[in-house]
């Protein structure tokens, strides 16, 4: 049974489907990206004449965590993240397979340790009642939205060492 799971295709193309959410979450880390940056000229332009965007820092930084949070899953699935290569382009495209399943295990871990407990972190915030200190803003839902975006990550993460099995057992 696990080995018909681990090698048939269905759970990548069910894995597929996080993608296109990820794909959808960095267009929202975008127009945060955007957001910020009308935001924040609008506050230096209302400095100039003498009234600036009352709580620009908190909405600024709310999107700033957004945006990042937002843009990893996808960048990950397309690789866009700088990596060390030097001495892994060295061995063999199997052993380079191996070491990237080694990792992608590790940083499989890590992120659903890291999920869960922003997930928790966030629970305790709406309980609570932790707000922003000028708009009084829940924080609550910015840490969801930033465990949501992880938790796309994580899928991703699990659906590239199962490719990565996949290739490892077609060699």
């Amino acid at each position: 049974m696990v080995s018909r799971f681990l090698y048939s295709s269905w759970p990548i193309t069910y894995l597929s489907r996080w993608f296109f959410i990820s794909f959808g979450v960095k267009i929202f880390g975008a127009a945060c990206l955007v957001g910020m940056m009308l935001l924040t000229c609008a506050d230096v332009v209302g400095r100039l004449f003498g009234h600036p965007v009352f709580g620009s820092v908190e909405i600024v930084g709310f999107m700033a965590t957004l945006a990042v949070a937002m843009a990893l899953p996808y960048t990950h699935k397309v690789e866009g993240h700088i990596g060390v290569e030097i001495l892994v382009r060295l061995f063999s495209e199997k052993t380079q397979t191996k070491i990237e399943i080694c990792t992608g295990i590790l940083s499989l871990a890590l992120f659903a340790i890291v999920t869960w407990r922003m997930w928790i972190y966030a629970d305790t915030m709406k309980e609570s009642g932790e707000v922003s200190m000028n708009l009084e803003l829940p924080e609550h839902y910015v840490i969801y939205a930033a465990a949501f975006c992880l938790l796309v990550f994580a899928f991703i993460i699990l659906q590239d060492i199962l490719s990565n099995i996949r290739k490892l057992k077609a060699k």
